[in-house]
């Protein structure tokens, strides 16, 4: 497989990469350079980073037509008629004739699976080039501008950068997200947003290198008065997004917090900070933490050198993690966060904002907790907690170790891969279907590796058989967890508890218009919306859980039954599903797990007389009632008890995957004719 990604903005190299030495030369490029190395690693992969070549006294290595950074992985450097290194907001006026050359380049090549987009300018750059040469462009963010406008930003400039984010979501065959969210908020928010094109793929990190400790301890020393106290550090950009004044304000305000520790800030590199602030962000944030370390006279106990390599970032996390100190992301928001798997990787608790993808790391890694920057109190809180509970600091410091190697950037080259194929022209002939399974996925078919990977061999052996997800999940979200369970792809996806059903087409996954158009008769969102805010009992669950055809609570038993009876005495049309013992979710009448397997068997031509359902919980209830095979999963909960008997009803001796294929095994033994008696000749 062939993949090129294109970056334009900041200055990118072969590792080691000088992070900071511009304020656009920050995680995207660990992200680029981190998942091309993974996917070059690939049998039979060949993959490029493309970006300017750039003439500058940082080094002649930025000007170099190409160079190898790993068998398979090149980067290739692209002349458009300017050798200046541009900020990203100069980039504009370069794409024209970036992406002439970009295009050039390609067709002289060998021909691409895949191009890889990386900011909106690269995806304005890479749009022609890959439909001249008929091939998908995938596009990824990383940060995106309509996150500063929600925030209060406004401006000619923001406006043209949403544009342009608009339009590389448009043409994008798919749409990469690190967190889901960034898939399912940020990305949303947009008019060209699609779900079914959009997918979120964990990034991955490497383990860190030896650390040598004197270097942290050489590069420290100037500024600590006790250099032996727990270490709270941060590493970022100086962008005003990442909002490391404010974690000074925090440091030295939670009481105690500044007598027990040290504030260390790598904020990139600098020379100093004369610039004029209204023309130098960086020299702007800069300005800043030394106003506050100042205005709080906590000078002896915050550092915040001018300069640093790579080497000492690496001892920088293990000296942290050796003093039990903790890691520290204030930003305003964070689309992702590689920093925090970076701390993960050394075993060092974390302290992340709560506004984007850190929430979704801390929740998959453990290793510590999110907290909302505006509320000073609460994060310095959340990091004197740490400092202070040895018990709560092992805890995080041992989930990063025990789960952390789970998000590898090879797992990431994998999913990547799968997406890629998915968007390849579908040609082979495959056999007519005589069999749909219409499966849960949460619970039923994950939560054994070994069921799983059973369930692989008897996917790729069963050519008549068609497989559904039915998920209460978002479709981002249900591959998210495919991937992560390395299911075996399915056939379509019936998601957020079947009120979305998605089918792959010529150009990647699309959601089935007819399916939508139906459930929504009768279905007034805003009145029930308004209704249930009311209803005791009901605690709406994160917004991105609310769907157009979805609104979720958590709630007991009771309130859901209270919901039930004031939808009636409104008058208002909805379906109340309680499920796992908590979760409720309100849905149009004519949606659900039922519905939705109804509408599959007919979109994939199956007889509803061979579909056969499997499910774990209360809401894929309606979907083991109304099939006529049905599997219920041996680690199924007790909202199942009151399924009652029947001939095409199985009870699995076996949890998860494993007794899914007790089904399948069943209902392929019903479905075999029956042996033809032999016939006594007639003289």
């Amino acid at each position: 497989m062939r993949i090129v990604h294109v970056a334009l903005g900041g200055l990118i190299k072969a590792p080691p990469v000088a992070y900071g030495l511009t304020e656009d030369t920050g995680g995207h490029i660990a992200y680029v350079l981190g998942a091309a190395a993974a996917q070059a690693a690939r049998p039979g992969a060949r993959v490029e980073v493309v970006t300017r070549r750039i003439e500058t006294p940082h080094g002649p290595e930025y000007a170099a037509p190409r160079e190898a950074v790993a068998p398979g992985l090149d980067i290739v450097r692209l002349d458009d008629g300017d050798p200046r290194y541009l900020c990203k907001d100069a980039l504009a006026a370069r794409i024209p004739a970036f992406a002439r050359a970009l295009r050039a380049h390609l067709a002289a090549g060998p021909r691409p699976d895949a191009i890889h987009a990386h900011f909106a300018d690269a995806a304005e750059a890479a749009r022609p080039a890959a439909a001249a040469l008929g091939v998908p462009l995938l596009y990824t963010a990383h940060s995106l501008g309509i996150d500063k406008r929600e925030a209060g930003g406004t401006g000619a400039a923001l406006a043209a950068r949403i544009a342009r984010e608009d339009a590389a979501i448009a043409g994008a065959a798919a749409v990469i997200a690190s967190s889901r969210d960034e898939a399912e908020r940020q990305l949303a928010l947009y008019p060209s947003a699609d779900p079914a094109r959009i997918h979120r793929v964990m990034p991955g990190t490497d383990p860190l290198p030896a650390a040598d400790p004197s270097r942290a301890a050489a590069l420290l020393a100037p500024f600590l008065r006790d250099p032996s106290r727990p270490m709270v550090l941060a590493i970022a950009r100086p962008v005003e997004k990442k909002n490391l004044s404010a974690l000074v304000e925090i440091f030295a305000a939670a009481p105690g917090l500044a007598d027990r520790a040290n504030l260390v800030i790598l904020a990139g590199l600098r020379d100093g900070v004369d610039a004029p602030p209204a023309e130098d962000e960086a020299a702007r944030v800069h300005r800043a933490i030394i106003a506050a370390i100042d205005r709080h006279d906590l000078w002896g106990r915050v550092a915040i050198p001018k300069r640093h390599a790579p080497a000492d970032v690496h001892a920088l996390y293990a000296a942290a993690a050796r003093g039990r100190g903790v890691f520290a992301n204030p930003a305003l928001t964070e689309p992702f966060g590689l920093t925090i798997l970076e701390a993960a990787s050394a075993g060092l608790p974390t302290v992340a904002t709560a506004n984007g993808g850190p929430r979704d790391i801390l929740d998959l890694v453990g290793h510590g907790a999110v907290a909302d920057p505006s509320d000073r109190a609460a994060f310095g809180a959340a990091i004197l907690r740490l400092l202070t509970d040895r018990a709560a600091w092992d805890r995080a410091s041992a989930a990063a170790g025990a789960n952390l190697p789970r998000w590898t950037w090879a797992r990431y080259a994998r999913h990547h891969a799968a997406i890629v194929r998915d968007l390849a022209p579908r040609r082979a002939a495959r056999a007519a279907p005589r069999h749909l399974l219409v499966s849960d996925v949460d619970g039923t078919l994950t939560g054994d590796a070994g069921g799983v990977a059973r369930l692989r061999l008897w996917r790729a052996g069963a050519p008549h058989w068609r497989m559904a997800f039915a998920t209460g999940r978002s479709i981002s979200e249900a591959r998210f967890v495919a991937a992560r369970w390395d299911l075996p792809a399915p056939d379509a996806v019936a998601a957020s508890v079947g009120t979305e059903i998605y089918l792959p087409g010529p150009a990647g996954w699309r959601l089935d218009a007819g399916y939508a158009a139906h459930i929504a008769a009768g279905w007034d969102r805003g009145a029930l919306a308004r209704l249930l805010a009311v209803v005791p009992g009901l605690v709406p669950q994160d917004p991105v859980e609310f769907r157009a055809f979805k609104l979720s609570y958590y709630g007991t038993a009771a309130a859901a039954e209270a919901a039930r009876d004031a939808i009636r005495a409104a008058g208002l049309l909805g379906r109340v599903i309680h499920s796992h013992g908590r979760l409720i979710d309100v849905l149009p009448v004519r949606a659900g797990k039922a519905a939705a397997m109804r509408r599959l068997a007919e979109l994939l031509g199956v007889p509803p007389r061979a579909v056969l359902a499997a499910g774990d919980s209360g809401n894929d209830l309606d979907m083991l009632q109304a099939a006529p095979r049905a599997v219920v999963v041996a680690n199924a909960s007790a909202e199942l008890d009151s399924l009652r008997p029947r001939p095409g009803l199985l009870r699995a001796a076996a949890p998860h995957a494993a007794g899914v294929l007790e089904g399948v095994a069943r209902a392929e033994a019903a479905a075999r004719p029956l042996r033809a008696l032999p016939t006594r000749a007639v003289a």
